[in-house]
């Protein structure tokens, strides 16, 4: 049953993705939020669709805590599930991601109308100054940086070592930090096809100011209030 509710909700996220899309690209010389605004409408479908096949709820604890202003918003990454999310939750955002994505065959498509930041991994050092540079732009425009710093999603339960770019953005831009955790690899798990019904959670921390903090210091605060938020909404 669950693979049925599963395979109906691949079916119509991918339907209106595509139409999304194909609207976005006949429309691709229109300004970049006109852009986002068409395509960011398949995330609220898919966070909507999971509701309606999945029975899969969303609770946001924190709401308070997100700025008016454009800021780096730093998330533990477990599901694909977050990368919808985040856009129901926030303003107008971009995301730091691996350049892989933008091969997927119509999503990537819509990835690259967004003009996300988009890294090569093995190129650790260039991949960290085009974070920096881009990012830097992205906030000065007002828009919202996201940031997975664990780089690859991790199995629910678990969080990855965190890297420094989302914090080395904050810095350049003298800009906030708003920490998320969230549980979603309980319910959708990293490369899993099959999705369970339930509730996913997701913290939104207070803003974290950059100021006369490293960002070695930085970075181990973010990953210690995600530690500790993993431990309250998981026990």
């Amino acid at each position: 049953m669950l693979f049925l509710r599963s395979l109906l909700y691949f079916l119509g996220s991918t339907i209106i993705l595509i139409i999304l899309v194909g609207s976005a690209l006949i429309l691709f010389f229109l300004p970049l939020k006109f852009r986002y605004a068409i395509l960011s409408k398949w995330s609220m479908f898919c966070i909507w669709w999971l509701r309606i096949t999945l029975n899969i709820q969303l609770k946001v604890i924190g709401k308070q805590n997100i700025p008016k202003q454009a800021c780096v918003i730093v998330s533990n990454h477990q599901s694909t599930w977050e990368t919808l999310a985040l856009q129901t939750i926030f303003p107008q955002q971009t995301w730091v991601l691996k350049q892989e994505l933008q091969w997927i065959p119509v999503f990537g498509w819509g990835l690259s109308l967004l003009k996300p930041i988009i890294i090569d991994r093995g190129e650790k050092l260039k991949a960290l100054k085009k974070v920096i540079k881009q990012g830097a732009e992205r906030i000065s425009k007002g828009v919202f940086v996201v940031v997975f710093p664990e780089g690859t999603r991790q199995p629910y339960g678990q969080l990855g070592e965190y890297q420094k770019g989302g914090v080395a953005i904050a810095k350049k831009t003298d800009c906030d930090v708003i920490p998320i955790y969230h549980n979603a690899g309980k319910l959708w798990p990293k490369g899993s096809f099959i999705k369970s019904p339930g509730t996913i959670t997701l913290t939104i921390g207070k803003p974290i100011s950059v100021a006369g903090k490293s960002a070695s210091v930085l970075t181990k605060e973010i990953r210690d209030w995600t530690k500790n938020q993993s431990l309250v909404i998981n026990k």
